[in-house]
């Protein structure tokens, strides 16, 4: 399932503590130490497969893997990774050797005053990048170093501390866009299934709409390419290959089977029901009914 986490929802699942003091004004940031952390509610350390409203550079150290829509990266043993709110992605762990760190930070904290530069103008951070990279022992040893540094001083009252932060998770990123990024392992058919499905399970989701005060938002194919965190064109491929119909075919499929349920078990107004299916036009509901299933609404609901 594909879900959305905020920072109040991180801090609840792992019974983390927020940082002392308001720090509204330069946004969020905190450091963590990967292994004193786990799901309260699993018991695990697996990350759920979500797009996040807050960056993250993790460093890992343990077998794992990475697991992305179009993608799975696997990590034998010590590997930097980028999160960036716009690609929802979930990580998991293939044994019980998991150590490592990781940075949480918003977009406040690295601002264009603060850094030169918006944090999605940065190369690491723009889609269709393989934000993980695979360290050796030396290239581990100075990113823990950075790491260790950004933890001990984060518990400091230095005045200055946040722009200390500031600049380490600057370092880390410079140090990441200067590294090779992992190849992605995964199988070509594995990958086509993968976005497949959690195209149909975010299709799905849009439904049922049972009250007149929902309303259809997502309605076209780049909607929910944009969501899946591919290329439109990429996600109507795999579609076409695995179902035989393009993407914009199985939303209006969807739709239309939507309508149906509601015209014959609502009385609700034509009008109505055309509004909460995303249609601001009634005119154009009904030829996209009819163009559908060769009836009018009208004479369908009869």
């Amino acid at each position: 399932m594909i879900t959305h986490s905020s920072l109040d929802n991180f801090y609840q699942r792992n019974g983390a503590q927020l940082p002392e003091g308001s720090i509204k004004e330069i946004g969020h940031f905190n450091v963590f130490e990967a292994e004193k952390l786990f799901d309260k509610k699993t018991g695990t350390r697996i990350m759920p497969y979500s797009r996040r409203e807050y960056y993250k550079i993790s460093w890992l150290k343990g077998k794992s893997r990475a697991e992305y829509a179009d993608k799975v990266i696997d990590i034998p043993e010590s590997a930097l990774l980028f999160a960036t709110p716009k690609i929802p992605y979930n990580w998991v762990p293939d044994d019980g050797n998991q150590t490592g760190m990781f940075c949480i930070f918003t977009a406040d904290f690295i601002s264009p005053y603060k850094a030169g530069s918006t944090i999605d103008d940065l190369p690491i951070f723009q889609p269709g990048q393989l934000p993980v990279f695979q360290l050796d022992e030396l290239e581990a040893k100075e990113i823990e170093y950075i790491f260790r540094k950004m933890n001990k001083e984060f518990s400091t009252d230095y005045k200055y501390k946040y722009d200390l932060m500031r600049t380490m998770v600057l370092e880390l990123i410079h140090y990441g866009q200067k590294l090779q990024p992992m190849s992605a392992l995964s199988a070509t058919q594995n990958a086509t299934e993968r976005i497949s499905s959690l195209f149909i399970e975010l299709l799905e989701r849009q439904f049922p709409l049972d009250s007149l005060n929902q309303r259809l938002n997502m309605r076209a194919a780049k909607d929910y390419a944009d969501r899946l965190a591919v290329h439109v064109n990429h996600l109507n491929k795999v579609l076409k290959d695995t179902t035989g119909y393009t993407t914009t075919q199985l939303i209006s499929k969807r739709v239309v089977q939507e309508a149906k349920i509601l015209l014959k078990q609502t009385n609700w107004t034509i009008a109505e029901i055309a509004y909460i299916l995303g249609f601001d036009d009634l005119a154009h509901f009904s030829n996209f009914f009819k163009k559908q299933t060769s009836f009018p609404p009208l004479a369908f609901r009869v």
